[in-house]
């Protein structure tokens, strides 16, 4: 009779409850997702176990599991018949269609939900589990593919704003930006390329993840941007497991208020580089600062840079 029980609820997808050790009990209803395989393209298995660590019997089970955006799962949600008792779990599975995997870094967010009556009386409850793909890049450096700065002896090796333009080095050197110089900004001491002027300078598009570890209140990065709507997200990746999301901008290089997008002039420079030379000395064209909160209470492992490519970044710092 055991057996054919066991054989009932395997193809439910619900795995009996087991009894938990009173040291691993949680005080309150817990959601944990297992371990997802994303060598796509395939289909795979995730299991999502419930956790009952209150003080009551838990019942009326119901959970559902979310993939990323577009990712195919099944089924919607699934019920756990009868009731869970104090100290003890129930298992539950799901299929997630997972896609190919992608040559860059990427890291996956899969989150599951509970809801109940009884257990610890939250009537719900919810759990998230990160899963990386690939190696992050070692540091901002290696994400640079753009060349911002150039020499007014070789300007055609510039291009800031795809058409060729970019900043005079001698122009920006004169309002004290040179390879490798430190720069004061919002409270953060950020360090100016060092890259030999007319080689990649700057990170800009893709959305690429590199390594990054600090402690701070914000994080601060010193960049301009090649339009008007130089806006993008930036997601910090926390050693705990943890991320937070906001919005980074820049103003235009040089046509549009210093203040656009909450960000902060740090230096302006004279003119710009052309293909043909230098020109436009009439105009200023201008490096900023600009911050995203960083909960100080923990340490920064992964920063994912925007998307957008007309935000350049050239730098970034905690304070």
């Amino acid at each position: 009779m055991r057996a054919r029980l066991l054989l009932l609820l395997a193809a439910l997808g619900i795995a009996l409850a087991v009894p938990v050790p009173a040291a691993a009990a949680a005080s309150g209803v817990a959601v944990e997702i297992g371990a997802v395989d994303l060598d796509g393209p395939a289909v795979s298995t995730v299991e999502v176990t419930v956790r009952n660590g209150g003080t009551a019997k838990l019942s009326k089970l119901t959970v559902t599991f979310t993939a990323p955006i577009g990712w195919t799962t099944y089924p919607a949600s699934r019920s756990v018949k009868g009731s869970l008792s104090p100290g003890r779990t129930a298992t539950v599975e799901f299929l997630v269609h997972v896609p190919e995997r992608p040559a860059a870094f990427t890291v996956r967010q899969f989150s599951a939900t509970a809801t109940y009556t009884g257990g610890d009386g939250a009537r719900i409850a919810a759990g998230t589990r990160l899963e990386r793909s690939g190696t992050p890049l070692a540091n901002l450096p290696a994400a640079f593919g753009g060349v911002a700065v150039s020499s007014e002896a070789d300007p055609a090796k510039g291009d800031f704003d795809g058409s060729g333009n970019s900043f005079s080095a001698e122009k920006l050197a004169e309002a004290g930006i040179t390879p490798g110089a430190a720069v004061t900004a919002l409270g953060a001491t950020l360090r100016w390329p060092s890259s030999p002027v007319g080689t990649p300078d700057n990170a800009a598009g893709g959305g690429k993840t590199i390594e990054f570890t600090g402690q701070g209140g914000k994080l601060v990065f010193l960049g301009s941007g090649s339009s008007t709507s130089a806006t993008s997200t930036v997601t910090v990746w926390y050693t705990d497991g943890t991320s937070t999301t906001a919005t980074l901008g820049f103003p235009n290089w040089s046509f549009q208020d210093a203040g656009a997008h909450g960000a902060t002039l740090v230096a302006s420079s004279t003119g710009r580089n052309r293909p043909n030379g230098y020109g436009d000395a009439a105009y200023q064209y201008r490096v900023f600062a600009n911050s995203i909160p960083l909960d100080p209470a923990k340490t920064v492992e992964l920063v994912t840079l925007p998307n957008n490519g007309a935000v350049h970044v050239f730098a970034l710092a905690t304070a």
